[in-house]
């Protein structure tokens, strides 16, 4: 069993550095490894904005198995691992493909480009669709007149109508929790997790460093995504744990190494309060049902 590879940004000639927009039977060919079954297991390392226009793309993002139907959005972050499944290429929609250095920092910001996303996949209400499928049939359209104007020019036209889509998506009209996974604390905090998970696991650990008390930690997260501040710290390790056992050939003991365990015997124990199976039992099992 290797590591998923790596998936760089494509280098199409003719396209803007940074920034593409694919029809999805396209995106799944060039993105997807192809297997002997279908496809396997990939790692982008750029977002991926995918529109589902028409029937449904089956895939499973960081373990989480998800059919995206007609109508809905789905946000795969770099780093995630992406598994397209069969019937993908069945669906009709668009992806924008996108590096973060094409954003400016005050759009970087608004969107929280650096959080995970937190809901596979999102279907918006009709009035907050209508003007996000309208950004991307420009992008779309942009993407195609490529020529008609000086470079600098489309590109500047690429990034502003990238970053219009991107805030259309992540700031809702009445949608609190959004507002909430803005705050400055959440903010801190899930950066804090995702740089030092590894390391700590407490979360008294993240609020001495960030300043905050415990309860401000816990209060803000709970506002932001529904749960504790403790439970996103355990669901950041759960995430990894699984990501090495599915895709590594790395033994239980490495891989509590890694995450900052004391020793096998704590980490199984989380494993299985988490999951209801030890680290082995979930490897045998998940490699049986891709078999």
């Amino acid at each position: 069993m290797g590591s998923v590879p790596e998936v760089p940004f494509p280098d199409t000639p003719g396209s803007l550095p940074g920034v593409e927009v694919l029809g999805l039977p396209r995106l799944v060919t060039r993105t997807g490894r192809r297997t002997d079954g279908g496809y396997g297991p990939v790692r982008p390392a750029f977002h991926l904005v995918i529109s589902v226009r028409a029937g449904l793309l089956p895939c499973s993002v960081d373990s989480t198995e998800c059919v995206a139907p007609g109508g809905s959005w789905l946000w795969v972050r770099p780093g995630q691992v992406l598994w397209f499944r069969s019937g993908a290429l069945d669906a009709e929609g668009a992806a924008v493909l996108f590096q973060a250095n094409v954003l400016g920092p005050d759009a970087v910001a608004a969107v929280g480009l650096d959080q995970r996303a937190w809901r596979l996949p999102v279907t918006l209400p009709p009035p907050a669709d209508a003007p996000v499928r309208q950004t991307l049939a420009m992008l779309e359209t942009e993407q195609r007149r490529l020529g008609s104007l000086p470079l600098d020019v489309h590109a500047g036209i690429m990034r502003h109508l990238l970053a219009v889509l991107l805030m259309r998506l992540t700031h809702l009209p009445d949608d609190p929790r959004a507002r909430a996974a803005g705050s400055e604390a959440f903010h801190r905090f899930h950066q804090a997790v995702e740089n030092g998970f590894t390391r700590s696991h407490r979360v008294a650990d993240y609020a001495r460093c960030l300043g905050y008390s415990v309860r401000t930690l816990s209060r803000a997260t709970r506002a932001a995504v529904g749960h504790g501040a403790k439970r996103l710290i355990d669901d950041r390790v759960l995430l990894e744990a699984k990501r090495m056992l599915l895709h590594t050939a790395l033994p239980a003991s490495r891989i509590a190494e890694r995450l900052g365990f004391p020793h096998a015997t704590a980490f199984t124990r989380f494993f299985r309060e988490h999951t209801g199976r030890t680290p082995t039992a979930f490897r045998l099992h998940a490699n049986r049902t891709q078999d």
